[in-house]
């Protein structure tokens, strides 16, 4: 019963398959194998944009060369204040940019609220020195806390940083769930809405190994060039991460792998819902949901074979966990079955 993230599950057989096909003879180095060139053509024809593709390792050094690629002296990027990238990331986006800051923004949830946003900006006057300059704005799509911004919510922040001349970039470490939850285009949840640059997640949906940094703004591409190199991610067999790509984009299989993980999360929401022994801190809409459970339970429950994790309170939580109960984190995945999710419910009585 693996709860505990979507990065433990394993790969989709799609992709070991396409990892194994491509793993044999000779290609060009560098990124530019035709396999990763038909792949960054795959990425464009999604995107319904012709856009830059650049495969890194991870998504902490998706997310530090996005805000390293615009950073300024004395450079600021403001992301949600309980955002993976502020808590999560070790200082990486203020490493890889070179000395900038990250600046919390306020919202309930995890996500960022436009009031505070604003006023956040406003403070950074481009005449006054000692503030330094706002070089960024990050949101993360689908959120730190399972929840998802709608395409308007996406505008209205894209907005207000375009008003100040600054980049808006997605963390999209759960980019899909938050998709096909909304039931929109790549296009229409990107650039279309004001999104400048997207880390790309495929790790947690299925993927080996697969990050990728989608730059809509190519007047930024030869810029970024040199950011991956000196950061180590220009792989030179990097038909590998091509490969998985290729696979997982292919037919859909990205939206079903996605599609699953939110259809066990829907379930394991109404069971919880429906029982006696737990309750739902807030409603998610991807596949992470957060519950309040008696701490004996919790441990009963992990000594059954359940994986999870205690959560922190989140600053705008209402439903607070009582005395004797503890926030836990439920994360489901391509991998999940619904026996895996009736079983954890199941094992709480």
């Amino acid at each position: 019963m693996n709860f505990a993230s979507d990065n433990w599950s394993g790969v989709a057989p799609q992709i070991n398959e396409s990892l194994m096909s491509n793993g044999v003879g000779s290609a060009i180095a560098y990124g530019d194998s035709e396999l990763d060139k038909s792949v960054e053509e795959k990425f464009s024809e999604i995107f319904e944009k012709e856009v830059a593709v650049f495969f890194v390792g991870t998504g902490t050094i998706a997310n530090s060369l996005s805000m390293a690629v615009y950073s300024k002296p004395g450079g600021i990027s403001l992301c949600h204040r309980e955002s993976h990238m502020m808590e999560d990331e070790c200082g990486a986006p203020e490493l890889f940019s070179g000395g900038g800051r990250l600046a919390g923004v306020d919202g309930r949830l995890g996500k960022i609220d436009i009031e505070d946003l604003q006023n956040k900006l406003d403070r950074f006057d481009p005449n006054f020195v000692h503030y330094g300059q706002a070089s960024a704005v990050s949101i993360t799509q689908a959120s730190e806390v399972g929840t998802v911004y709608s395409t308007d919510e996406i505008k209205a922040i894209s907005d207000i940083a375009k008003a100040k001349s600054i980049p808006l970039h997605m963390d999209g470490s759960r980019f899909v769930n938050a998709l096909v939850h909304l039931d929109t285009s790549p296009a229409q949840m990107t650039w279309k809405s004001g999104v400048d640059i997207l880390s790309f997640g495929g790790t947690k949906n299925g993927c080996w190994c697969a990050e990728a940094i989608v730059l809509f703004d190519l007047a930024m591409a030869d810029q970024m060039a040199y950011h991956h190199k000196r950061a180590g991610q220009l792989y030179s067999k990097s038909r590998f991460i091509a490969a998985q790509y290729d696979a997982y984009l292919d037919n859909g299989l990205w939206l079903e792998l996605a599609g699953h993980a939110n259809k066990m999360a829907d379930l394991l929401r109404k069971l919880v819902s429906q029982s006696s022994e737990a309750r739902l801190g807030w409603e998610t809409q991807t596949n992470e949901v957060f519950c309040i459970l008696p701490i004996g339970k919790a441990k009963t429950l992990q000594e059954k074979g359940a994986s999870f994790y205690e959560w922190h309170i989140p600053a705008a939580m209402e439903n607070k966990p009582q005395k004797g109960e503890c926030l836990y984190r439920f994360v489901t995945s391509f991998a999940t079955s619904t026996e895996e999710v009736i079983e954890v419910i199941a094992g709480l009585k």
